[in-house]
């Protein structure tokens, strides 16, 4: 497996390839990653993202149809990075964490069949797709400012090509403490299904993120908490929770509390 990161080194966003414990730049420094910013692991033209994909996470909501996956999409702005601060805007209650695995597309996709779709993959990361809950009541079905809100795009810390997603552990954590605890094992379809379902009407072309959906117990998070995701081979992605500015009020919708916002913000189940 090769590890890809891109940091900010001296001011210049560098791709580094990691040579054992150390990550060599392409003029032949070693740098310690620990000690520079580092940027999204790719530059997607689309973050395409999984609604509901882990057993665990059907059971926990219920109400919800396997026979296909559904999809939702994230603006590439909202893209944040190993490291970065996720913005909770004062006033809101139920930004979620949401640890999973994002899928790094690698060769122009476009009509490809299930089992041909792993030559298309470039590799893959760690991903938090971060929820605003407080606007589900208005986005539930675009989930554009839900999902969309700046810094709730959360990938990192590389890019890991040649990794065996089959049975890999991916765990969540708050503040040192295990939130969520599944395996790839427990997902309803593969991630080549993903890459060839979407690719039936959207071409995927190099850099574009799939992200494959979350397991059971996705919960609010805090301003001061730290989050981290662990994925077996593709290492830690980890997010400290700010407070941002209040949504500006007098037009458009404003956050909401109702019993739709919580039973997925609190895992009670869906209200339709």
């Amino acid at each position: 497996m090769t590890e890809i990161r891109r940091v900010l080194l001296d001011g210049v966003t560098t791709q580094v390839v990691r040579r054992g414990d150390d990550f060599l730049t392409p003029d032949g420094r070693y740098v310690d990653v620990e000690q520079v910013p580092h940027l999204p692991p790719c530059v997607p033209s689309k973050v395409i993202c999984v609604h509901l994909s882990y057993w665990s996470r059907v059971r926990e909501l219920g109400s919800y149809s396997t026979s296909t996956p559904t999809y939702f999409h994230k603006p590439a702005s909202c893209l944040n990075s190993h490291r970065g601060t996720v913005l909770r805007p004062r006033g809101c209650k139920y930004l979620n964490l949401e640890g999973e695995v994002g899928i790094v597309i690698g060769r122009t996709a476009r009509s490809i069949r299930p089992e041909d779709a792993a030559d298309y993959i470039a590799g893959y990361t760690i991903a938090n797709d971060y929820g605003l809950h407080d606007f589900r009541d208005t986005d539930a079905n675009s989930m554009l400012r839900v999902k969309g809100s700046d810094t709730l795009g959360a990938v990192g810390p590389g890019l890991v090509t040649d990794w065996d997603p089959r049975d890999r552990r991916i765990r969540t954590l708050v503040n040192g403490e295990v939130v969520q605890n599944d395996s790839t094992a427990g997902m309803v379809w593969d991630f080549s299904y993903f890459v060839a379902d979407v690719a039936r009407l959207i071409t995927l072309h190099p850099g574009d993120l799939i992200l494959s959906g979350t397991p059971a117990n996705s919960r609010p998070v805090q301003p001061g908490d730290t989050v981290t995701v662990q994925v077996e081979g593709l290492g830690e992605l980890t997010n400290a929770i700010a407070e941002g500015p209040p949504v500006i009020a007098g037009f458009g919708a404003m956050p909401s509390d109702s019993d739709a916002v919580r039973g997925v913000a609190l895992g009670t189940g869906l209200v339709n």
